[in-house]
């Protein structure tokens, strides 16, 4: 007999993991998820899992430190009460930026993190649309890597794009974009950027043809908005006539808001990936990632081929 499955949340996203197990159709376990007055986190898992098939579904998203400490802690719960295994499902894996040394003297902290997730005691990982793909090679127990590309496409399908460029806002995307590019069977531009701070960018240069054109922008994060806003600036200057943007992981805090509402973005579509609070004077819409989590969470629970997910209009966003 196959072990129960079972599923269990922190406070970072409790409404997605909600969605998920109705998706999966178990109830979300009892857990106890709190913090002592001075701060340190205190977990108890308020029932049986001795046996169980545990899914712990913790998004590193603001407060990160906060919430990577509640889902290390309940992987150690769920351990020493004698889980058969334990998946940590991880939506948004917020340290991804910091996957390699590009100056002297500074951390792998993504590789940390994966060495702190195996060292807790989870038996795989289940993450979606990663910053750079090679983390998974960081964690030494099996990576599932979802995309949220299925449900993007099935969006933007509706809107009848006929006339559409894929865009990257910077060089680093291209790869993913390219994929997009491929599933949208449309041709791909990029927008050639300089950093000049943690969050304000030059923009260079567009190469590809955008003029007359409505321009969907990709990319995987954004937090202060400042990338997307510049190259949608720089592609209406160059004669796109609609700018759309998409991005998984939509991290917002004030400034991004406050650059979004003044951009020439036409719709940001992001996913629940992260929690988002209303936003007044800008189109931004929200769509749920949960059934793709969901059909991965019951597939990898049947020893069932998680691929196969990725199949969009003849492509796939990983290619």
């Amino acid at each position: 007999m196959e072990p129960e499955l079972k599923i269990f949340s922190g406070n970072a996203n409790r409404p997605l993991a909600q969605r998920i197990a109705d998706y999966v159709g178990v109830r979300l376990g009892e857990a106890t998820v709190e913090a002592f007055p001075d701060q340190e986190t205190f977990v108890k898992i308020n029932e049986n899992v001795r046996g169980r098939d545990i899914f712990i579904i913790q998004p590193t998203c603001p407060p990160a430190n906060e919430h990577l400490m509640e889902l290390l802690i309940m992987i150690d719960a769920c351990r020493r009460a004698s889980a058969t295994r334990i998946t940590a499902v991880i939506p948004f894996f917020g340290y991804a930026r910091q996957d390699r040394k590009d100056q002297p003297r500074v951390p792998i902290t993504a590789k940390l993190v994966a060495n702190l997730i195996v060292a807790a005691g989870a038996h795989r990982v289940l993450t979606m649309d990663l910053h750079a793909q090679q983390i998974m090679g960081f964690f030494d127990i099996p990576v599932d890597h979802l995309y949220a590309a299925p449900v993007m496409y099935k969006y933007f399908q509706k809107k009848d794009l006929s006339n559409l460029v894929v865009v990257s806002p910077d060089i680093g995307g291209v790869k993913m974009v390219a994929a997009y590019a491929n599933v949208f069977h449309a041709p791909l531009a990029i927008v050639a950027k300089k950093r000049k701070s943690a969050t304000d960018v030059e923009v260079l240069n567009v190469v590809g043809e955008v003029k007359g054109k409505d321009v969907l922008l990709v990319d995987d994060l954004t937090e202060t908005a400042g990338t997307l806003t510049r190259a949608a600036e720089v592609l209406k200057a160059k004669g796109a006539r609609k700018v759309y943007a998409t991005v998984c992981h939509a991290v917002l805090g004030a400034q991004a808001v406050d650059r979004l509402k003044k951009s020439k973005i036409e719709e940001l579509v992001t996913t629940d990936t992260v929690p988002h609070g209303k936003v007044n004077g800008f189109k931004l819409t929200e769509l749920s990632v949960a059934p793709v989590l969901g059909e991965a969470i019951k597939r990898i629970h049947n020893s069932e081929s998680v691929s196969s997910l990725f199949d969009i209009n003849g492509s796939r966003p990983e290619s």
